[in-house]
């Protein structure tokens, strides 16, 4: 027993685009960090991640970049994501450098086979002795505590911070799905570029997700109340307060949230009517952390007609759901994509 321990504890990660989850069998979640690296351009060398890094963006001298190594869901820079996921696997395992754990990676359904490779390939050099890929929204409806095994419908949909993945599941397969390249990122764009045109305010990345998760809705409120927002004047290069009411928020992120909604009713209008029904009774399920945006839940009942429930706690749901794939390797292989890299 102990020298399995010594081989290392077999892991779960979910890779987002805006947040890095690393689950431990038998432990849980032990780390949930930004998925930014912050590198010294000079040397290429690390000089933080997660937390420490996403403090520096937006603040960095020249010769210092903070980046998100990971966009809409897949690998935009190979090397700072591996280096990045081999810092958080030493967090994880302390003093266990040695430690080769199993791995099992969770992908947005519309990956690519290159894009799903080099998630592979970055999971092998950061030193995992196998890797598995799991779906994500097969992972979030797993750890939002769906019964994909048995012969229901199963709606579940998936806002991350990259990609919003919706995919009907049963009998532990995806029976239809799509993987849209809008999502939370797509909403703080969309905040930066009405104020610029509306106000002429230059805003930073953090301060539009700020903004988004204070003032931001996608359905209308009783209790709505204005709120300011500091940026910079794009005509005299001095900081300026402009007060912005949810209403006008809404119709900032109108665009990117109508490419959500619609991308629902477009996995519904593919859905075998026998589990159309299904899900008629047991509602969609929502998770990710766009979930957490106020009124979605009710957007979605409005247009769809469907009932619509947020998972208990949206932001760990495909981490939890991954997790369970690593706890019950072999009763969940099923939902794992092949490894075809055995030895």
């Amino acid at each position: 027993m102990r020298a399995r321990g010594i081989i290392g504890r077999d892991m779960a990660v979910d890779l987002g685009t805006a947040n890095t989850l690393v689950y431990v069998r038998r432990k849980g979640v032990l780390l949930d960090e930004p998925s930014v690296v912050a590198l010294n351009d000079t040397t290429g060398e690390v000089l933080a991640v997660g937390h420490e890094a996403k403090r520096m963006v937006g603040r960095t001298p020249d010769n210092i970049t903070a980046l998100r190594p990971l966009q809409d869901g897949v690998i935009a820079d190979f090397e700072a994501t591996e280096q990045m996921l081999r810092w958080f696997i030493q967090r994880v395992h302390r003093r266990r450098y040695f430690a080769k754990p199993r791995m099992v990676i969770c992908v947005p359904s519309g990956i690519t086979a290159v894009e799903q490779r080099a998630v592979k390939e970055a999971g092998y050099q950061a030193g995992a002795r196998r890797v598995y890929i799991v779906e994500e929204p097969m992972a979030a409806a797993i750890g939002a505590g769906l019964p994909v095994h048995k012969a229901t419908g199963n709606m579940v949909v998936d806002v991350g911070g990259g990609t919003t993945e919706v995919a009907v599941i049963s009998l532990g397969g995806i029976v239809t799905s799509l993987s849209i390249r809008t999502a939370g990122d797509a909403l703080d764009r969309a905040i930066v570029s009405w104020l610029k045109k509306e106000h002429a305010l230059l805003l930073g990345e953090r301060t539009a997700e700020e903004v988004k998760m204070t003032l931001g809705s996608a359905f209308p409120a009783h209790d709505e109340r204005p709120g300011e927002i500091r940026g910079r004047d794009m005509v005299s290069g001095l900081p300026r307060t402009v007060e912005v009411t949810p209403a006008q928020l809404r119709q900032a992120i109108e665009e990117p949230l109508h490419a959500i909604v619609d991308a629902v009713r477009v996995t519904l209008d593919q859905t075998p009517p026998e589990l159309a029904g299904d899900i008629m009774d047991r509602g969609i399920v929502l998770t990710g952390g766009g979930a957490l945006l106020r009124g979605l839940d009710e957007r979605l009942r409005h247009e769809t007609g469907m009932p619509v429930h947020v998972a208990p706690d949206p932001l760990t749901s495909v981490a939890h759901g991954a997790g369970r794939c690593v706890e019950e390797f072999e009763a969940l292989q099923q939902v794992l994509v092949a490894d075809r890299r055995r030895r």
